[in-house]
């Protein structure tokens, strides 16, 4: 006996195709936007083109960078604001090159999620695409991935890659030049950026505490609203510092905090130690309560309010705090090397 067999579809299994396709026609005008010297194509291509050749280098070296945002995208999903995790995203991406002396060339985005939701997803892009053009660094292709079953309905990840370029001679950090009594410049953050968001996460629970809730060291502004200022930019300002000559090495403080990344742009016979008087922000002073940790832990596991730091010499201080000025970010020696 032959039976009627009923049909499915893959829209029925959970994937709808054209709500990506009307997903990528949605975005293109901002992805456009973030077209500059280089780019050859459009997104919707099977890959995208860039052509070095129009970016007028001499003997230039690819520099490649990928990452994510981590749980910082638990806080935006539970509270529903998307505006600036696109620019998280590409931060964390684009400061790992610049301070290895590279400027970002393009970027390719990665967004996975449990069920398409095309509004949300077009926000979070259009945020990718807002940083790639603040950072000159071309949006040239990606992913949007609906994968039902891998996530829950409204979780999401996001993934970016990075390329940049610079010049063989100009490749940072210049660690033969770093010196005993150098300085360790610290240039502000936003906030807490991209690293550290699950402890952020345990303490919210363990102190019974909600996001949406004004924060008790910011008068006016919630919990979420701090924790969501978005990852700083450092590109232009790096890259400036570096062209004039400013600076011996950059450090992107990410996971790991100053323990860990500092000494990744140190020679080995060097080490640094951070000042004894070392100020902690309103917010960090209280993760620092909240979490009972030590100042140690605390350097080990935040940015402490400083996203990147520039080791100069000590005869180029003025010049490099009036130039992070001139950028509007704001600037303090919290160490030297040793």
């Amino acid at each position: 006996m032959i039976m009627n067999k009923e049909k499915i579809t893959y829209k029925d299994s959970g994937v709808d195709i054209d709500e990506g396709n009307d997903l990528v026609e949605l975005i293109k005008p901002e992805v456009k936007k973030t077209n500059r010297p280089g780019v050859m194509s459009g997104i919707g291509g099977f890959g995208g083109f860039f052509d070095l050749a129009k970016c007028n280098y001499k003997d230039p070296l690819l520099v490649a960078a990928t990452d994510g945002v981590g749980t910082k995208l638990k806080i935006a999903i539970e509270t529903a604001n998307y505006d600036y995790i696109g620019q998280d995203l590409v931060a964390m991406c684009v400061n790992d090159l610049v301070v290895q002396g590279a400027e970002p060339l393009f970027f390719l985005d990665y967004y996975a999620c449990g069920k398409l939701e095309k509004k949300v997803a077009a926000k979070i892009i259009s945020s990718i695409a807002s940083a790639c053009k603040k950072s000159n660094c071309a949006l040239i292709g990606g992913e949007s991935a609906e994968m039902p079953g891998m996530y829950r309905a409204k979780d999401f990840d996001l993934a970016g890659f990075s390329v940049g370029a610079v010049e063989r001679n100009n490749v940072l950090p210049y660690k033969e030049q770093i010196s005993k009594s150098d300085l360790i410049v610290g240039i502000s953050s936003s906030g807490i950026h991209s690293n550290g968001f699950s402890l952020v996460r345990k303490i919210m629970e363990v102190r019974n505490l909600s996001y949406n809730d004004e924060a008790e060291f910011m008068p006016g502004k919630t919990y979420a609203e701090v924790f969501l200022e978005p990852t700083e930019l450092y590109v232009k300002l790096c890259l400036e510092l570096h062209n004039k000559n400013l600076v011996k090495a950059f450090s992107h403080i990410t996971g790991g905090g100053f323990t860990e990344n500092i000494p990744r742009v140190l020679p080995e016979e060097r080490s640094f130690k951070l000042a004894p008087d070392f100020e902690f922000s309103n917010l960090f002073a209280w993760l620092k309560d909240q979490a009972n940790l030590s100042s140690e832990e605390m350097f080990k596991s935040f940015n402490c309010g400083y996203g990147m730091i520039a080791i100069i010499s000590r005869g180029e201080l003025n010049n490099v705090s009036q130039l992070i000025r001139d950028n509007g970010f704001s600037a303090k020696v919290i160490g030297d090397i040793s």
